[in-house]
């Protein structure tokens, strides 16, 4: 409930703001965010779940992409580096790092108290007849009709 106010709160002003914010720095932020998810799936298969390399890997997946993007538009006639778009790349990454550690389990350092297996206890042994017979009726059961539990949409023809 904690996460819960303060995200549907961002979400709420997120929605106002988007009229604000250009076309062209929504899709950067959501090519950060893609990049960003692959960049924390790498690093979290690399480093066995350690949570600062997720983060750091969601980041520096973003990072490049935005990078690279703005590399790619400087080198064409007519279009120039911005670093906005640079940074709205990079937004992306870091909110998918955010979420991703808010989300995830973590692992909780505190012992359980007491002890809750089941040492000195005899263990149940199994051992099923190699004979067993199977259950015979010897009457009839009794019907949904005679206990009134049907209103006669189900009877047999």
């Amino acid at each position: 409930m904690r996460t819960l106010i303060p995200t549907l709160l961002f979400f709420v002003f997120a929605l106002h703001g988007y009229g604000q914010v250009e076309r062209d720095k929504a899709l950067h932020f959501l090519g950060g965010s893609l990049f960003g998810l692959a960049g924390a799936g790498i690093a979290k298969q690399a480093s066995d779940g350690n949570r600062v390399w997720t983060f750091l890997g969601a980041v520096t997946g973003s990072a490049v992409a935005g990078v690279a993007k703005e590399a790619i538009d400087s080198g064409q006639d007519g279009n120039q580096w911005d670093n906005d778009d640079l940074a709205a790349t990079i937004l992306g990454g870091i909110t998918v790092g955010v979420a991703i550690d808010l989300f995830s389990k973590k692992k909780d350092k505190r012992r359980l108290r007491g002890n809750y297996s089941q040492r000195g206890k005899q263990k149940f042994n199994f051992n099923p007849k190699r004979n067993s017979e199977a259950l015979v009726l010897e009457t009839v059961p009794t019907s949904l009709n005679s206990l009134g539990l049907s209103s006669g949409l189900f009877q047999i023809k």
